[in-house]
């Protein structure tokens, strides 16, 4: 069996939107594909979490860093054929002040550290979805502001031109997945199947 790692944050771990659960695996985009590629001979280990970030620390959170535990799951999980890498949304959050430019030097430390591990790991890079024109507002999360969401728009240009520059693959999630009305920043999960789609398409070689 190949192994395919997503790593990513919430959109990944499969939060519920405006609540602290999370949606079962038949909903989850990962567990979705899972489903998909299992007679293809693929298993998908789901590596999300809750406020993960590229390379920033959370003062209130521990082990948000994502390039603090990239290395140990490549490890842990290996050998690793292929990783879908879809994070960046938490790192649009005020508290971080981070540029799409500065998200994107993030990423690519994290794909540094997955070349690491040998070039012939194959990632499907995913720029996130958008976050929603009121995600900072009180009633959603305030942890972000106004200007977050013209960085999160900023994202798939910059992902994309790091893909270039990396010779991986590219799926922009916000061209087939909004953020839910609930709290303008998660998954519904219509857009949960359509990220797994998307991505079975790029793993199967397919036009998305």
């Amino acid at each position: 069996m190949k192994t395919v790692l997503c790593f990513g944050d919430s959109n990944t771990y499969g939060l519920i939107p405006g609540t602290k659960d999370r949606y079962e695996e038949s909903v989850r985009w990962t567990g979705l594909l899972a489903d998909k590629v299992r007679n293809k001979g693929y298993r998908v280990v789901e590596e999300g979490l809750v406020g993960r970030t590229t390379i920033f620390s959370d003062d209130l959170r521990p082990g948000r860093k994502g390039s603090d535990l990239l290395p140990v799951l490549l490890e842990s999980h290996g050998p690793v054929d292929t990783v879908v890498l879809m994070l960046g949304t938490n790192d649009c959050k005020t508290v971080y002040s981070a540029s799409a430019e500065v998200i994107g030097r993030g990423i690519e430390k994290l794909l540094d550290q997955i070349r690491s591990f040998g070039n012939g790991i194959r990632v499907i890079l995913v720029s996130p979805i958008l976050l929603g024109e009121e995600v900072w507002k009180i009633q959603y999360d305030p942890e972000f502001g106004k200007a977050s969401v013209e960085v999160s728009k900023e994202l798939k240009r910059v992902y994309q031109q790091i893909s270039e520059k990396y010779g991986c693959e590219f799926l922009a999630a916000s061209d087939v997945a909004d953020p839910s009305d609930d709290d303008q920043e998660h998954l519904t999960p219509a857009g949960h199947a359509a990220i797994a789609t998307a991505i079975l398409k790029v793993i199967s070689g397919k036009a998305v």
